[in-house]
């Protein structure tokens, strides 16, 4: 069975005087663009089984303005994780689930995109490389289980900014 994984950076964050980085909210823009991206998802991406999302705020708030209603498990090791710990992340997920979507922060969102896709001279893989925006999404196909994944494992289908 193929495999969609989905790595999406928190939207646009707000920066109030005084808020610890953790539970900084989501500013405006932020909200705005997270609508677009679940917007995005529901017309171009298979249904999503299971979500995987930092506990920051603004990664919570992200999830909301997407509109994205599958199963959800905060992750506090998400808010700091390199591509290792990613990877481990997502080789632990349930095989009955087909796509998965995991929310997160930069750099981790990035580094694991760029571990996982097989091929790193595509433009999409060009443009990840150069700058993961706020709410940006990379979407990666596999076609072993979640147990398979691993670096150079997946395909990078495509790199979406919504704007």
């Amino acid at each position: 069975m193929a495999r969609t994984l989905i790595l999406m950076r928190h939207g646009k964050s707000a920066y109030p005087a005084g808020v610890e980085d953790h539970e900084r909210p989501l500013a405006p823009r932020g909200r705005r663009e997270a609508a677009l991206a679940g917007d995005w998802l529901r017309s171009t991406q298979p249904p999503i089984d299971a979500v995987r999302c930092s506990t920051a705020t603004r990664t919570r708030e992200t999830l909301t303005a997407t509109g994205i209603d599958a199963p959800v498990r905060f992750e506090s090791g998400i808010y700091e994780a390199g591509a290792e710990y990613l990877v481990e992340l997502v080789g632990r997920t349930d095989p009955a689930v087909s796509t998965l979507l995991v929310l997160g922060h930069v750099p981790g969102m990035p580094w694991a995109a760029w571990d996982l896709a097989a091929v790193h001279d595509t433009d999409d893989a060009l443009r990840l490389s150069r700058k993961f925006p706020t709410s940006a999404l990379a979407v990666l196909r596999f076609t072993g289980g979640w147990d398979e994944v691993g670096p150079a494992s997946g395909d990078l289908v495509t790199f979406h900014v919504p704007r």
